[in-house]
């Protein structure tokens, strides 16, 4: 199996699992639904990060791509962990707007970068 899809197909489970130890925790009464939804929410922002470290790993022919996937790479991982940061520490309503805001900065950071490796490429 690849190594890739292992570590994808972990992470989804892990996800699963931890959702359902933090539920099963919740009805025994040690930790309240706030909990539960920061840690699995964070779980996620985590999980970007993750993909966004393995991003520029992978291997690319192209000296362009390589580059857009170094720039995605750090713009997921960093989002990613903003993302997981704000639900760990903010109030909720704060955490769904900042957090969401981060994930979409680093989706348009990489789409702006792609586009002017693009411009660059019609001008070269």
């Amino acid at each position: 199996m690849n190594k890739d899809l292992i570590g994808s197909l972990a992470w989804g489970g892990g996800i699963i699992v931890l959702a359902l130890g933090m539920t099963f925790a919740r009805q025994l009464g040690y930790v309240d639904g706030d909990t539960v939804t920061r840690v699995v929410i964070g779980a996620n922002g985590l999980m970007v990060a993750w993909f966004g470290n393995r991003m520029p790993k992978a291997f690319v022919p192209s000296i362009s791509a390589r580059k857009v996937q170094r720039v995605g790479g750090w713009s997921l991982v960093l989002s990613g962990l903003v993302y997981a940061g704000v639900w760990a520490f903010a109030p909720i309503q704060t955490a769904v707007i900042v957090g969401c805001g981060a994930i979409l900065a680093g989706i348009a950071v990489t789409i702006g970068y792609c586009l002017s490796l693009r411009a660059k490429a019609k001008t070269a």
